[in-house]
């Protein structure tokens, strides 16, 4: 953890992908807080993903700085980043006819060395990923054999073997139907109670509602607002991002969006 608790810090960070494209994030400043779940919220092509793939080091940083846990993004090795990040996609395809435990072995990668087998500790760990992703009676199924909900179970899984202090999740509900969103907005909120420190994309503001403590709003790669999610849903916010006009309205303590003609 870091002094202060903030467990990831953006500076003034842009990113383009290519010479006289426009900046897809643009200047950017924000923070997340150690022990919570924040939601970069925003529609399609917005800089969300953009964002995530930084913090990974899956693209490189052009101009601003970004730190992790107190300690600059740069100073990290890919190995460090790999052990303190985790990573579920918005969708990963498995090829091989891996198993649902084999899978989530596939996380302890970054603390094995070159061609090293993974070890009886190696194997409990992913066996625990999978009970706390409440699908640990998966674990002898094929995963191309998996239902939608089951195969994104699979992937948090995967990542929580990697042992991350923070964990990304690209539109984790996409795609999804009512009970198999639920059940992974279920998992983030116990792994948030459990001291993780969660970041996830969507573009959905009522899956953002549901389960975000803090909010990040972009749009066109820009932040228009940042906070508590109690602050940052508001009407007015949301009609901003989204480029329509948004109603919110409490229930049952938290907000409800509806967009209007």
């Amino acid at each position: 953890m870091s002094a202060d608790g903030v467990a990831i810090e953006l500076r003034d960070v842009s990113f383009r992908y290519r010479p006289g494209d426009p900046l897809a994030v643009d200047r950017v400043c924000a923070q997340v807080w150690t022990g919570t779940i924040t939601a970069i919220l925003g529609p399609n092509g917005s800089g969300k993903s953009t964002l995530l793939h930084l913090l990974l080091g899956l693209l490189p940083l052009q101009d601003g700085t970004m730190w992790l846990m107190g300690r600059n993004h740069a100073a990290y090795s890919r190995r460090e980043l790999s052990r303190l990040v985790g990573l579920v996609p918005q969708d990963e395809h498995v090829t091989f006819d891996l198993s649902v435990l084999e899978y989530a072995l596939l996380g302890r990668a970054p603390h094995l060395n070159l061609l090293e087998l993974p070890q009886p500790r190696d194997r409990e760990l992913a066996q625990t990923a999978l009970r706390t992703a409440g699908i640990a009676a998966l674990a002898r199924r094929p995963v191309p054999s998996l239902s939608g909900g089951e195969k994104q179970l699979a992937t948090v899984a995967r990542a929580l073997a990697q042992e991350p202090q923070i964990l990304l999740l690209d539109e984790p509900t996409s795609h999804l139907d009512l009970a198999n969103a639920r059940r992974i907005l279920g998992v983030l909120r116990a792994l948030r109670d459990a001291g993780k420190t969660i970041v996830l994309t969507t573009h959905d503001p009522n899956a953002a509602a549901a389960v975000a403590d803090e909010v990040i709003l972009l749009r066109e790669g820009r932040v228009l607002a940042a906070g508590p999610t109690s602050d940052v849903f508001t009407s007015e916010h949301l009609s901003a991002t989204y480029g329509v006009p948004v109603e919110v309205i409490p229930m049952r303590g938290r907000p409800v969006v509806l967009s209007h003609d």
